[in-house]
């Protein structure tokens, strides 16, 4: 399977999870001038950015793992930007998750970052 079509069917299956859990996905593939987020997600009045990573083997290790701090820091500059315009949304604050995909099974981790990069 090439990359673009599991980035794609996992973005799906991420979507689909997060609104069986109640979150309402407000925009998919955010892009502006300082990079892309996959998913941005309301949870009961938290803007959510959502990094997704899918990978069909562990052959390259687990996908959360490839989120390293030059992906947060972009991710986090994006969601700035994107706050930015939408301010009124943002009134209870915003997370960072990643969800996970591999081989169909979704792991989710909740606040997996801070707006500073740390994990």
């Amino acid at each position: 399977m090439n990359n673009r079509k599991t980035a794609t069917e996992g973005e799906n299956a991420a979507c689909k999870y997060l609104e069986s859990i109640g979150y309402r996905i407000v925009e998919r593939n955010y892009r502006c001038p300082t990079g892309e987020i996959d998913v941005i997600a309301d949870d009961d009045g938290v803007v959510v950015f959502v990094e997704v990573k899918a990978r069909s083997s562990t052959e390259y290790g687990v996908p959360e793992e490839s989120v390293g701090f030059e992906k947060r820091r972009r991710i986090i500059l994006t969601a700035r930007y994107w706050m930015s315009a939408h301010a009124r949304e943002c009134k209870k604050g915003c997370r960072f998750d990643v969800i996970s995909v591999l081989r169909g099974e979704t792991r989710h981790i909740k606040a997996a970052f801070d707006a500073s990069g740390r994990v």
